[in-house]
């Protein structure tokens, strides 16, 4: 179980539960095709991320497997929302999970994604006790592949065309880190 303190503060940004008047940010970033380029669903209008948003503001602690936790990623020095982290936790018994992050670009490039990321790490298994965490992309997103690489994640798969997304075919990669890999790595 995992119920965190907020904001979980990092060097740079702060992880915090998301709250309705994020919707314009929210929207900001959602309504992007750069941004839902390589994930499952496309550009959303303002009604589908306000739906999103509220199922978003529900996912503030891990109480059970199956759950996720969906933290705002703001700037600490500015206030302004660079994106969403999300940390899922897959099973108790395997004590594994999953983590992942969408970003404004105007927020790429600067470290964001991987200071959000090591972060839910941390959660994961400090938090959590997590035994494994992985995180999937789709085989064309070779900037996130790059901070989960930064991450110490290693590379673990990479499945061919095994999914139909938006019209067409795609790849997937499996990247994943193991607790001890991650407290050796960490310090």
């Amino acid at each position: 179980m995992l119920k965190p303190a907020y904001p979980i503060r990092t060097e740079r940004l702060l992880l915090r539960p998301f709250t309705p008047g994020d919707l314009d940010a929210l929207h900001a970033v959602q309504s992007l095709p750069d941004v839902t380029r390589y994930l499952y669903w496309g550009p959303r209008d303002r009604e589908q991320v306000r739906e999103a948003l509220e199922v978003k503001t529900g996912q503030t602690a891990l109480l059970d497997e199956g759950q996720a936790l969906s933290l705002a990623v703001e700037v600490a020095a500015t206030g302004e929302l660079a994106g969403d982290a999300l940390l899922f936790w897959h099973s108790r018994v395997h004590r594994s999970g999953e983590i992942g992050y969408v970003f404004h670009p105007d927020h790429h490039g600067r470290g964001y994604a991987t200071e959000a990321a090591r972060a839910l790490l941390e959660l994961a298994f400090d938090g959590l006790d997590l035994h494994r965490v992985a995180a999937r992309l789709d085989g064309r997103n070779t900037a996130s592949a790059r901070v989960l690489e930064r991450l110490g994640m290693r590379r673990e798969a990479h499945l061919v065309e095994n999914e139909w997304v938006k019209g067409e075919w795609t790849d997937e990669l499996v990247y994943a880190i193991l607790q001890r890999d991650w407290r050796r790595t960490a310090r």
